[in-house]
């Protein structure tokens, strides 16, 4: 038996389901083809009927947007193709009077080139406080010409960076575990800490509910740069053995954090501040060290999101990220979609295959995967999810069945990785398209000029949230009640028992709440399963069988009969 403290009186953010908006491709408000907080604001409503409890907004601050906003130029201010403060401010008050608490994203691993701190760096010589802010290390070689040490960027290529110093002579190279435009800061020195902490602060008192902090295993570097291994098997081995990863330093920023937003919540008003941590580490015990209870709220579960459409992976992932959090006493946080990776609508409708799952971008000239089934095994995913215990994310558009948009013409693509990857991986620009709104509007109602960033499949017009709304069987209403249920029931709350007796190719786990148990029944199976006697069927992820069974690719919640 496993699972969190089913009291009424748990903290909101233990249960919490927290939707995430990528805004330049959730709304347009002013036609120019790009998402604003604007836009954002104007369909709140969406998600306060949808049910969810809070949003989670990635970055809207002012960038070049080399990398969709993860290269901040101002940790402080809005990019004006986004907004302005007062926009982000009158989101966060509709946010409120809607009963949905705002979380945003904060990229402390990094800043932009163009941030006044880089800027003042490269104008100041080596050794010079200004450069101490980030990670500036000689060349390695008689002339200084090889990089200092053999890391990899993320987005493909070396992690660093030569630079001219101002008198035109190669000089220094600096650190970027991402692309050259996002230099990696120093977290052995203090003035990023305070800064940091200034900039929480900043946002706190504007009213934002929480944090989800990106890359936030890769702060802390091991002492003095060494060289990463020559082979490295992430699906398997510790992340730790990355010198620019899960280093033990990282744990001390966050008790300063958790203190930091601790002075913002009202005991006993449930009014608590939240950090969420983006940190792709292996093992899970690892990775619970994040969520101990001086440290962050929640983590992302990536094991699971990996985890392939198969009864044995699927209840080993469950197990293994139930039990490791439950060792430091946190909640454990589902996820299956985001921004940066392909979404379960259609990563699932591919062959699946005994371990961690890993498709990469996908293009018009590569395998394309089975729609259908994928669709069918995302809503059957995401009502499994639903009901684990603990918190959940859902990301954009999977609340339409939007599967990945794979057939994005090359040249159409501005993911950063497309680009340094050699053209070998086509990125996270699929999973970004813009929401289609009102299927017989330009642009599928996403914007008034009909412009898109990215442009959207034909096949998105059927999936139109108006052509699903208040329509029985639609993925928009199925996600309705799948949340309507979960917050009636308590699963959030509930203590989770494996149940006995349907085959090795059906999960079946009973999710006892303080409202009494709830059966869930994923079948994986070739074979229908009949459904008990005494239960009925109170949602479903898709059609029962003429004879009222859970058919293959299914999940069922089951209730005792009144």
């Amino acid at each position: 038996m496993s699972g969190g403290p089913s009291s009424s009186q748990t903290p909101w953010w233990r249960n919490a389901v927290i939707y995430q908006v990528y805004p330049r491709s959730w709304a347009d408000a002013d036609g120019d083809g790009i998402g604003d907080l604007p836009g954002i604001t104007a369909r709140l409503d969406h998600l306060a009927a949808l049910g969810v409890d809070a949003v989670w907004l990635s970055p809207f601050y002012t960038s070049p947007q080399h990398d969709a906003g993860y290269d901040v130029a101002d940790f402080r201010d809005v990019d004006p193709i986004f907004g302005t403060l007062e926009d982000a401010d009158a989101l966060v008050a509709r946010a409120h009077d809607l009963g949905l608490r705002i979380v945003v994203d904060i990229v402390p691993n990094h800043t932009s080139n163009a941030h006044v701190w880089f800027q003042a760096a490269l104008a100041s010589p080596p050794g010079s406080p200004e450069r101490a802010r980030y990670l500036f290390r000689e060349g390695r070689g008689e002339h200084g010409d090889q990089p200092p040490n053999n890391w990899q960027s993320m987005f493909g290529g070396p992690a660093w960076t030569r630079i001219a110093e101002s008198d035109g002579t190669p000089g220094q190279w600096y650190l970027h575990l991402f692309d050259t435009s996002q230099p990696d800061l120093d977290w052995t020195n203090p003035e990023v800490h305070d800064e940091l902490d200034d900039v929480l602060r900043f946002w706190l008192d504007r009213g934002v509910d929480g944090f989800r902090i990106d890359v936030a295993h890769g702060l802390v570097k091991a002492e003095g740069l060494p060289d990463g291994p020559a082979e490295f098997d992430s699906a398997n081995e510790p992340t730790a053995l990355q010198p620019m990863f899960d280093q033990p330093g990282v744990h001390d920023v966050y008790r300063r954090w958790r203190r930091l937003v601790e002075e913002y919540g009202v005991p006993g008003e449930d009014r608590d501040r939240i950090l969420c941590a983006e940190a792709w580490v292996l093992p899970l015990e690892s990775l619970a060290k994040y969520v101990r209870p001086d440290e962050l709220h929640q983590s992302f579960n990536f094991a699971f999101l990996m985890t392939p459409w198969l009864p044995d992976d699927l209840r080993a992932s469950i197990d293994e990220g139930l039990a490791a959090v439950a060792e430091v006493g946190a909640p454990q946080t589902w996820v299956l979609s985001n921004h940066d990776v392909v979404r379960h609508a259609t990563r699932l409708g591919y062959p699946q295959q005994p371990g961690h799952l890993r498709i990469e971008g996908i293009g018009a000239d590569d395998p394309q995967p089975d729609t259908a089934l994928g669709l069918r095994r995302a809503r059957a995913a995401t009502a499994l999810m639903l009901a684990l215990p603990g918190s959940a994310y859902l990301y954009q558009g999977e609340e339409l069945g939007l599967p990945e948009a794979t057939q994005l013409p090359d040249e159409a693509r501005q993911d950063p990785t497309w680009e340094r990857s050699g053209h070998t991986s086509r990125g996270r620009d699929g999973c970004r398209v813009p929401i289609p709104w009102e299927a017989d509007l330009p642009s599928y109602g996403f914007g008034p000029s009909g412009a898109s960033w990215l442009p959207q499949p034909e096949a998105y017009r059927e999936l139109a949230a108006d052509r699903q709304d208040g329509v029985d069987g639609s993925t928009l209403e199925l996600y309705r009640a799948l949340l309507r249920l979960r917050r009636e029931r308590g699963l959030g709350r509930g203590t989770l028992t494996w149940t006995d007796g349907y085959g090795p190719d059906v999960l079946a786990l009973e999710i006892a709440s303080d409202v009494g148990p709830t059966l869930v029944l994923t079948n994986l199976g070739p074979e229908p399963v009949p459904v008990p006697d005494h239960l009925e069927v109170a949602v479903v992820s898709g059609p029962l069988t003429a004879d009222g069974a859970v058919p293959t690719d299914t999940t069922a919640w089951l209730l005792s009969g009144t």
